[in-house]
């Protein structure tokens, strides 16, 4: 990959088009992947470890995943929940592009992958599955983390893969520090080397009655 890395905005490397094999919402599929993204060769450790530990999704609404890479957590929430709007962001053109040749290939209409930027303002997400870009350097996790958490539904649920000598428990105290007590976080899985991170956003609290003087 030379001096690209998987977060390049427009990767200088090769293309390299390949087929690769994967199971995703139980299916055995072929999906075009490519050089100059994450894992191009394979369904990598961290997403099999999310799969693995992570609830059934809502049937409906807008679910954001960040960093979407050539698509393997889109695709399996399209398949997994065809009445709900998955958008895949990422920053690299070249992951956007297989993101949606794998969607187009499999007769997913319900796949946005989109740039952070053009996601609409107003979208709020029912679910946030993740693995997020963890080598991009701790700022600019958290200002990932910090744009996109607050765009959480009440009552809905983020769920973040992170690798144990990466980082994983640093960054569970750094969300249960920096949002407010309308969230909370906790381990919800560790397997393989990996952390799964549920972050929940509560709903809003009940106004409290003002008394009226008698």
């Amino acid at each position: 990959m030379g001096s690209d890395h998987y977060f390049t905005a427009t990767p200088a490397s090769a293309e390299n088009l390949r087929s690769i094999r994967v199971t995703l919402a139980g299916r055995d599929l072929e999906v075009t992947t490519a050089g100059g993204v994450f894992s191009p060769d394979r369904l990598d450790a961290g997403t099999a470890v999310l799969f693995a530990n992570m609830p059934p999704l809502p049937p409906s609404g807008d679910f954001l995943d960040l960093g979407c890479g050539w698509g393997p957590i889109s695709l399996t929430m399209a398949l997994s929940a065809p009445h709900a709007t998955v958008w895949a962001v990422d920053v690299n053109e070249r992951a956007l592009d297989l993101t949606r040749r794998n969607a187009k290939a499999l007769g997913l209409a319900n796949v946005n992958a989109v740039l952070p930027d053009d996601v609409p303002d107003d979208v709020m997400f029912r679910t946030i599955r993740s693995n997020p870009p963890i080598r991009v350097g701790k700022n600019e996790l958290h200002g990932m983390l910090e744009r996109w958490i607050p765009r959480l539904d009440e009552r809905s649920d983020a769920w973040l893969v992170v690798q144990r000598n990466l980082g994983a428990d640093s960054l569970q105290r750094w969300i249960d520090a920096t949002f407010d007590p309308g969230y909370s976080v906790f381990r919800a899985a560790t397997g393989k080397g990996y952390r799964v991170l549920k972050v929940r956003r509560h709903g809003t609290p009940p106004t409290e009655p003002v008394a009226i003087p008698t």
